[in-house]
């Protein structure tokens, strides 16, 4: 089972939306759009929510049974390293490698010393397809480079190897994610860690850099769109030659870790895209989990009751969820609502504010990113909260499917 050109992570916390998920990737491809869904759920969520590995997998085949579905799927192990893979290793075919925090830990001076020899041929003058600049390449540049990198991809070498040990004679796809770092990798980064990767044996089929600018959960970028999509061109031209150059996966693409609804770059990223001919892999997209949500407050009665509580005790429970995902969420804490005043709201003011309709008056993306973050309210609530997702299965169902396919695949995928 191979990755389309085109893929999709569709998270999903509570394992209950795997066919209204699906139904938004079979309607692209009734479009004339293969996107190959791969459902990812990390070691973090599976925690929260004391849920297994194995529990995706169960959903994500019932799902595609349910629907015949018969092109690949895959089932992601999330952000994971040695200390978590094993936990994934009978329920997942795709493992996005997370080496972050290996990056700027120093790798032996003999290793680095032999990887500048080894590519030293690149010194001079460096051009790549596609890019107007051109680059000078010194030795010194490759042991900066070497000297940031190569622990972090050693380290990726080194989980690659512990999976096929384990599977060994079954298929999976391997993703390198380095996209939780402070700075944007340049063009000569991504070319020489894409050079460590191929020396490290590992097969990539996906490599996930980092941005610039802010991707914050569920809410759209923010930052310089201008300069985003000039990395986002370097980084494609940048993999088009490595692959060449270092007899990587001809397959292998350009992962972006989006957060979720990162709408104004759906169209820089498809018109570049298109420009090289290239592939995607996006994850996440499309943020199920609030749809449940949003889903129980149009329902009303009961649904937006509970809808009410989650927020309620999320509020009173603001800095324990935001720590964890610090980083990813910017909420203005003068202006987020009191809960006293959200208890007063009817469907149509919750569902406003919650939903991501920035042309809507009523939207709040205070209020979103921290509903975003407060699933582990909804999962304390246990089989209160599965029931309420089963009562509204259909209007949630709808919520979720229309998302990702009318807000996501069209602009990203379809152009539209």
């Amino acid at each position: 089972m191979q990755l389309s050109n085109y893929s999709m992570g569709i998270g999903d916390r509570f394992a209950r939306q795997g066919k209204a998920q699906l139904a938004a990737i079979m309607k692209a491809r009734q479009e004339g759009v293969l996107i190959t869904p791969v459902w990812n759920k990390s070691f973090r969520e599976h925690s929260t929510i004391h849920t297994q590995p194995m529990d995706t997998r169960q959903a994500a085949d019932a799902a595609v049974k349910a629907l015949n579905w018969n092109e690949a799927y895959f089932v992601d192990a999330d952000h994971v390293g040695l200390k978590t893979v094993d936990l994934f290793l009978d329920a997942s075919d795709f493992f996005t490698l997370d080496v972050a925090d290996y990056i700027e830990k120093v790798a032996e001076e003999k290793d680095i010393e032999a990887f500048v020899q080894k590519f030293q041929k690149y010194t001079g003058e460096l051009a790549f397809p596609g890019i107007a600049e051109k680059f000078e390449v010194n030795q010194q540049q490759i042991r900066e480079i070497a000297h940031k990198y190569l622990f972090a991809v050693q380290e990726a070498g080194r989980i690659y190897r512990h999976i096929l040990s384990k599977k060994a004679g079954v298929q999976f796809v391997v993703e390198v994610s380095m996209d939780e770092t402070k700075e944007p990798q340049t063009p000569l980064e991504m070319f020489f860690i894409l050079a460590a990767i191929a020396q490290e044996g590992i097969p990539a089929r996906t490599i996930a850099p980092k941005f610039t600018g802010r991707f914050n959960k569920g809410v759209d970028y923010v930052g310089d769109l201008k300069q985003f999509t000039k990395e986002f061109e370097q980084d494609l031209a940048v993999i088009q030659m490595a692959k060449k150059e270092f007899s990587l996966p001809p397959d292998l693409k350009l992962s972006v870790h989006s957060g979720s609804d990162k709408f104004s770059l759906y169209k820089p990223i498809h018109q570049a895209l298109r420009k090289f001919n290239a592939g995607l892999h996006l994850k996440t997209a499309g943020t199920t989990w609030l749809e449940e949500v949003i889903g129980l407050a149009m329902a009303g009665g009961d649904g937006l009751a509970l809808a009410k509580e989650i927020y309620r005790k999320a509020f009173d429970r603001f800095d324990e969820l935001c720590l964890p995902y610090a980083t990813v969420i910017d909420i203005d804490t003068v202006v987020l609502p009191q809960p006293d005043d959200v208890d007063k709201w009817d469907s149509r003011t919750f569902v406003g504010k919650l939903k991501h309709d920035q042309s809507n008056p009523l939207y709040d993306l205070n209020f979103r990113q921290l509903l975003h973050v407060g699933y582990k309210v909804a999962a304390e609530m246990g089989d209160r909260y599965l029931k309420a997702l089963d009562q509204h299965a259909e209007i949630i169902g709808q919520n979720v499917a229309e998302n990702i396919f009318e807000r996501h695949i069209k602009a990203l995928f379809l152009g539209k």
